[in-house]
């Protein structure tokens, strides 16, 4: 691999374009970032049962997230230890065994191999070798449902790596009966963009009145006396309450909270208007009086975005999971989520609640992400322009009282770039190392 200078291409106020741009760099992401630090792969939610199974991926490493037989979850490499095919075609479901579709090769749900077709054509006896067990991910670990997975024997422990993050992550979650949720796969889209271009705007709230203007119109359409949506952005944000916080590790979070008032209701009263809602909220507040404001802010949104480096967004009621393609192409997905009972059931308040929350959960990503993504192309294209090199991310430095640091975490104004250059800090740390990355066989 070409010798890069990290140094130089990451400074304080700005970046290359070449991290965007240069194809070595990515190959070089797969295996630092995508491999040598820990990364969401899927939910629990996603493998809830033994013999579930949800393929996805880990960089480009096709992987299978299952939970086995015995209820281990494991992450599989989705590839035949004999030519290479994928052994796992279906997005999801249950398996206890695979096969693969090429030359018939079988493994169990625990990586081991199980049969090899006539096999009296060998000289030798596969079963009898780990080597022919499935490769799979050495260190697993979950988070109150997100399961990550990391290639580098050497990473701190889950916890570590997420540290001050959980915080916001148990809010998110607390808020509902029984602190779980349950994904639902809402919007898959991909644009021609680096992968950082998403995660550069996972914080941002410098864009937001001139990138979401039609958006704004829309959730606003009933008058400024009436602000929905994202309209604490509007006047002069640098002096608003909304902040955003860096918490090491890459890992930021943009609170909205202390924008709305703390009583049950306030979340819904700022949710943006859209078709079939009012219909909706009229039911639930005949149906449960006194209980339908705390009813309505579990369909609401949340006005949190928290943001789990490299890959793992999570937007008002979204889970949002970034797959890099190459060094200029990038699918993400929006998740929506549904609120459980403590027994892991839909019944009671919930059917009702998860109705509305599925309208509101359509509104981002259909009238928003659009925007964005709109922009990541854009600026892809701009970065073709190879005269004009740098990325510059100084909004808030330099000035005076603009941020706080309180126990690690550094906290300023939504509209500053502080967090994307707090976060190219850690992702310079992971471009300069050179772990030693490791896999497993078969079963444990």
């Amino acid at each position: 691999m070409m010798e890069l200078d990290f140094d130089t291409l990451i400074h304080e106020n700005k970046v290359h374009r070449s991290l965007y741009t240069d194809p070595a760099i990515f190959d070089r992401e797969l295996t630092r970032v995508f491999g040598g630090t820990w990364v969401y792969l899927a939910h629990e939610s996603q493998v809830p049962d033994r013999n579930s199974f949800f393929r996805t991926k880990l960089g480009l490493r096709p992987i299978i997230v299952v939970r086995d037989s015995k209820g281990t979850i494991r992450a599989l490499y989705n590839r035949c230890t004999h030519r290479g095919a994928t052994i796992c075609r279906a997005k999801q479901g249950k398996a206890r065994n695979f096969s693969c579709p090429y030359h018939g090769w079988s493994f169990n749900n625990s990586g081991a191999l199980l049969g090899v077709p006539w096999n009296d054509g060998y000289a030798h006896d596969h079963k009898a070798e780990d080597r022919f067990n499935l490769a799979q991910v050495p260190r697993v670990a979950v988070y109150r449902g997100f399961i990550f997975g990391t290639l580098n024997p050497d990473a701190p422990s889950l916890e570590e790596h997420l540290g001050p993050v959980r915080k916001p992550i148990d809010d998110w979650l607390d808020r509902n009966p029984g602190g779980k949720v349950v994904l639902c796969e809402a919007n898959r889209m991909r644009f021609k963009g680096n992968w950082k271009l998403a995660y550069d705007n996972s914080a941002d709230g410098y864009h937001v009145v001139f990138s979401h203007r039609s958006l704004l119109m829309m959730e606003n359409r009933f008058g400024d006396d009436d602000p929905k949506g994202m309209s604490f952005y509007k006047q002069r944000p640098d002096d608003g309450p909304v902040r955003v916080h860096y918490f090491g590790n890459g890992h930021h979070f943009k609170d909205k909270r202390p924008a709305l008032p703390d009583r049950p209701g306030a979340v819904w009263e700022v949710e943006g208007k859209h078709p079939g809602m009012e219909g909706y909220e009229a039911e639930i507040r005949q149906r449960y009086g006194d209980k339908a404001d705390g009813y309505l802010d579990l369909a609401a949104g949340i006005p949190m975005n928290i943001n789990v480096f490299p890959n793992l967004l999570i937007l008002g009621n979204h889970i949002q999971v970034l797959e890099p393609l190459s060094h200029d192409e990038t699918a993400t997905t929006w998740y929506g989520t549904a609120v459980v009972d403590e027994d892991g059931s839909l019944d009671g308040a919930d059917r009702m609640i998860n109705a509305l929350r599925m309208r509101t959960q359509e509104q981002f990503p259909l009238f928003g992400e659009v925007d964005d993504l709109t922009n990541f192309e854009e600026i892809q294209a701009g970065l073709a322009a190879e005269e004009d090199p740098w990325v510059y991310m100084d909004r808030g430095l330099g000035l005076p009282d603009r941020f706080t640091v309180e126990d690690g975490v550094i906290s300023g104004p939504a509209t500053d770039e502080v967090f994307m250059r707090e976060y190219m800090k850690h992702y310079k740390s992971l471009m300069k190392a050179d772990p030693t990355l490791t896999i497993s066989r078969g079963e444990a």
